[in-house]
């Protein structure tokens, strides 16, 4: 049965994997609305690179064990497993891997907590530093100061600074990007908390150069107030925290909140700063 399974899930994978190599030949004639793949999905987008799909449900299957359910399909976490392996086969099979970005809270650590120095996640990323691959960190969290990130991070940067093949080679190319893309920090082993900020300047788009603190304190004063609207309606069992450039709700010490409060709150708040008469 298990034989059976993996068989016809492979030949599907591999249909699809066909499917986007005609799709990326019509991109590249002009043609990508005559595509096979369009006309099956309307929807569907640009596709950078091939995937192989089929080595890739191989190599989940194998760790899943997606054909020997005999009850349970294949989930939307099997669908997005194997599709994300297909991308980073992809990429290390056709071109040399240039950059790999990581999101900090509930990706590299528990939320809430630090990047300590038995996280297992540690010592691969200092293999691909010294494949010559960059790292970015990007989190949320919205420091002023470095050593706030050294703090939520100590046990990646403590690990490059002790290693003697990477303390130098990993300056500039070990970067953390904080506050949702506000503030920018570059891996420096001579100073103390690792990390050393880099001028605005030298690293924001033009469009956010434009930006003065004017429009941004008026685009999170609406935020705010959105916020604190939902938290009446909604009777949230939180508080509202504003930061330089950000604002956001926290829970009180011990609460869970429900995913539809959250997605609730979060949409709502979206909806009243995009809407054309929001005072922004």
């Amino acid at each position: 049965m298990a034989i059976n399974a993996h068989g016809r899930y492979s030949q599907i994978m591999k249909d699809v994997e066909e499917l986007i190599v005609d799709h990326i030949a019509h991109q590249q004639s002009g043609t990508a609305h005559a595509s096979k793949l369009k006309l099956l999905v309307p929807s569907v987008g640009t596709f950078f690179t091939a995937l192989p799909l089929q080595d890739a449900f191989n190599y989940q299957d194998a760790k899943r064990c997606i054909s020997s359910r005999r009850f349970v399909p294949p989930s939307f976490n099997d669908i997005r497993l194997v599709l994300n392996t297909a991308q980073a086969m992809s990429i290390v099979r056709k071109s040399r891997l240039e950059l790999v970005t990581f999101d900090g809270d509930v990706t590299l650590y528990d939320d809430g907590e630090s990047l300590t120095p038995d996280n297992p996640v540690i010592p691969r990323i200092l293999d691909l530093l010294r494949n010559g691959t960059r790292i970015g960190i990007v989190t949320a969290a919205g420091y002023l100061e470095a050593h706030k990130y050294y703090e939520r991070l100590y046990g990646l940067l403590d690990a490059v600074a002790s290693s003697d093949d990477l303390r130098e080679q990993a300056r500039n190319r070990l970067v953390v990007m904080g506050g949702e893309a506000n503030f920018l920090f570059t891996y420096t082993p001579d100073v103390d908390c690792k990390l050393q900020s880099v001028p605005k300047a030298d690293w924001q788009l033009p469009e956010m150069q434009s930006w003065t603190e004017e429009n941004v304190t008026a685009l999170l004063d609406v935020a705010e107030r959105a916020l604190k609207d939902c938290v009446h309606t909604m009777r949230l069992p939180v508080s509202v925290l504003r930061k330089e450039r950000a604002v956001g709700i926290y829970p009180s010490k011990g609460i869970k909140l429900a995913r539809e409060q959250l997605e609730e709150t979060v949409l709502v708040t979206q909806r009243i700063l995009v809407r054309p008469n929001s005072q922004h």
